[in-house]
């Protein structure tokens, strides 16, 4: 990205199809300048081969490279970065002048008992997942902090992880365990926020996920076996409507909160009717999470002993 840009600048990782490459192309349409970041790339003379362009955005033909096209062709300022978010090394390479939004959504997934999980398997989705997302924004917050919020838009990470409930864990613990640590950095980090006086200046951050199924690469496996199954999924530019509302709301609204993007739409950008997202016109999609979350706190949420600064000592 280059630093001569006077847009705001915004990082997805994993960008390069379904989810991802929606929010790039729609924070595009924002205003933003986008990094798009994902492993998957398409050499510059194999561009001009693809018909058609856009290819589908939930295969492999879909990468950052066509994607930054993508937004460059519609008038919008993208650049494509290669990144594995399993190394440290390379996340640090993620180099640019001005940093306003992160947006996390790579995942590695593998749903499967804990007897059935291989070592490597539960490795990955700890790497990518977790230690991913930790490394980037440890890369992200001396960008957020360092700039004035009240005189450049609102800065802030959004996460694409669940709410904390026990029935998320059934038959995929050692996948909930990566997911759940994603959700339980949005609580600590928002937590950080609060203490360093951030989010009055608006910073926040935020972990968002889907309340019903997505058209994705990871749901074609289902729509494959029985094409019927689509009347369950939405486009995924519901959440892609949720991000933004998560960048728009107030920092103090959306600060450490795991929220779900129809709930959310609903409460902070009025959507009343959902309709327009069913990927089968007239189809009702069945909601897969709960209508009503668990309240994490305690009675004794402000006593907190005597709480020590590591880094301090």
């Amino acid at each position: 990205m280059t630093s001569t840009s006077t847009r705001q600048v915004a990082l997805v990782v994993g960008a390069s199809r379904g989810i991802g490459r929606q929010i790039a192309i729609d924070l595009a349409k924002e205003g933003y300048a986008v990094v798009v970041a994902a492993k998957s790339t398409t050499p510059e003379a194999d561009l001009a081969k693809l018909s058609p362009f856009p290819p589908d955005p939930n295969s492999p033909k879909s990468t950052i490279t066509t994607v930054a096209r993508e937004i460059t062709l519609a008038g919008g300022e993208a650049t494509a970065i290669p990144v594995d978010t399993t190394s440290y090394a390379s996340i640090q390479q993620l180099t640019y002048a001005r940093l306003d939004v992160l947006i996390y959504n790579s995942g590695a997934i593998w749903w499967a008992p804990v007897a059935a999980t291989p070592m490597k398997r539960f490795q990955l989705m700890q790497r990518v997942n977790v230690e991913g997302l930790y490394g980037a924004v440890q890369e992200a917050l001396p960008h957020l902090k360092r700039q004035d919020p009240r005189g450049g838009g609102p800065k802030r990470i959004v996460v694409v992880c669940p709410p904390i409930y026990s029935r998320f864990f059934r038959g995929k613990t050692a996948y909930a365990m990566g997911k759940v640590g994603m959700s339980v950095m949005v609580k600590g980090l928002g937590v950080d926020f609060e203490r360093e006086g951030l989010v009055e200046g608006g910073v926040g951050v935020g972990g968002l996920w889907p309340a019903v199924a997505i058209e994705s690469a990871a749901t074609e496996q289902f729509t494959r076996k029985d094409p019927s199954y689509a009347k369950d999924l939405r486009k995924s530019t519901i959440f892609s409507d949720a991000v933004l509302a998560m960048l728009k709301a107030p920092a103090s609204v959306m600060n450490g909160q795991l929220e779900l993007d129809e709930d959310f739409l609903r409460k902070q950008a009025g959507v009343t009717d959902f309709s327009k997202y069913s990927v089968i016109p007239g189809s009702s999609p069945r909601r897969i999470m709960p209508a009503e979350l668990p309240d994490l706190t305690v009675k004794e949420q402000d006593d907190e002993g005597m709480r020590t600064d590591s880094s301090k000592l």
